[in-house]
């Protein structure tokens, strides 16, 4: 690694505007956030972090490949409807999916932990935190998978996923607040939008800020009327994974990992979600939007809730046909190894974080 944060952020925002036209206020929003805290820093940097990752010991950084989250943490965690109308629990951003460590994902949500740690976001204690994330991905790697339908199981999930502050209400408010685009929305992205109800009457189309990560990406929003209520939908700019920029890596087949993840992880799929050459689509409702920390109620079960994370990344490991080789690997590390690892990386984060607000 040959470059400071700075450096690397003005290289990645390059080869990221060679996919698609960034919004220059929202990349200008995002460098400010990024000064915020570590937290707030590591979710904004997942392109930074594929470079730091290299530095780890080789016996994780060469550990067997999977199709992975990539950009693992905290609060890309959420809720969605299948085809049943059935509410599920999991990861609801898969910006960066790409084919990486299965290590990266048991690191980075670990990390993002000790970082809401910091923050006050978390009580549970670091050691806990790591023995319940790992657990729950041990647990889950040996059974095969298992989605978590929010029904007659689950229930202690539903009361964080249902909470008062996601009440729909409150969260139309907030999206029918928001500025109308003024801009020309691109044909693709309108074709996307618009497929509802025929008679369904469009309020506006709306641009949103949303996470760390993605801003400066193109994000529409088009709200609906309809039957009395409301509905909306949802475009992001698709782009490859920042983990192949980092790595040098080719960008042959990039698009199709993200539908291919889809497909062979172990879920209840959100058939409002789909990915095109360009753009990821979904939709947008109060029990289909990602769960915010600093939202959940006091009582939040937190050791259930990193277990059950640990759990949902086998989730999307068992979709990967090597799934024997990733047991075998995690049996032969040190029983430390992910509390080892997190704390080099949480280091790490922090050094550069302090980098960033220095300048």
């Amino acid at each position: 690694m040959d470059m400071d944060i700075f450096q690397a952020s003005a290289a990645y925002e390059r080869w990221l505007a060679g996919f698609m036209k960034p919004i220059a206020h929202d990349l200008r929003a995002k460098h400010k956030a990024m000064r915020k805290d570590a937290f707030t820093f590591f979710r904004a940097t997942f392109y930074r972090w594929a470079q730091l990752w290299t530095s780890l010991p080789p016996d994780i950084t060469g550990a067997p490949a999977v199709a992975a989250i990539g950009d693992a943490h905290l609060e890309n965690f959420g809720t969605w409807r299948d085809r049943e109308g059935r509410l599920v629990w999991g990861v609801n951003d898969f910006d960066e999916a790409t084919v990486a460590p299965y290590t990266n994902d048991l690191v980075r949500v670990a990390v993002s932990g000790l970082l809401a740690r910091d923050r006050g976001m978390v009580a549970t204690s670091a050691n806990s935190l790591f023995s319940a994330l790992l657990g729950g991905y041990s647990a889950s790697l040996a059974h095969g998978g298992s989605p978590f339908v929010i029904e007659e199981n689950n229930a202690w999930l539903r009361r964080l996923a249902l909470n008062e502050l996601r009440a729909p209400k409150r969260y139309w408010t907030k999206l029918a607040a928001i500025r109308p685009w003024r801009k020309r929305v691109p044909r693709r992205a309108a074709e996307l939008l618009y497929r509802v109800p025929r008679d369904a009457s469009l309020l506006k189309v709306v641009h949103r800020l949303s996470g760390a990560g993605s801003l400066g990406r193109p994000r529409l929003a088009a709200l609906f009327a309809w039957r009395g209520s409301y509905l909306a939908r949802e475009v992001k700019a698709r782009a490859p994974s920042a983990w192949l920029w980092a790595n040098k890596a080719p960008l042959t087949g990039w698009k199709a990992i993200l539908p291919e993840i889809w497909k062979r992880a172990v879920r209840c799929p959100d058939p409002g979600l789909k990915a095109t050459g360009r753009w990821i689509v979904r939709r947008l409702a109060p029990d289909c939007s990602r769960i915010d920390m600093a939202e959940l109620p006091r009582e939040r079960h937190e050791r259930a809730l990193f277990r059950a994370m640990g759990w949902e990344i086998a989730n999307i490991h068992c979709g990967s046909p090597n799934v024997a080789a990733v047991r075998q690997h995690l049996g032969a590390l040190d029983r430390h190894w992910l509390r080892d690892n997190a704390l080099l990386m949480a280091a790490q984060l922090h050094r550069e974080h302090r980098q960033w607000r220095a300048r």
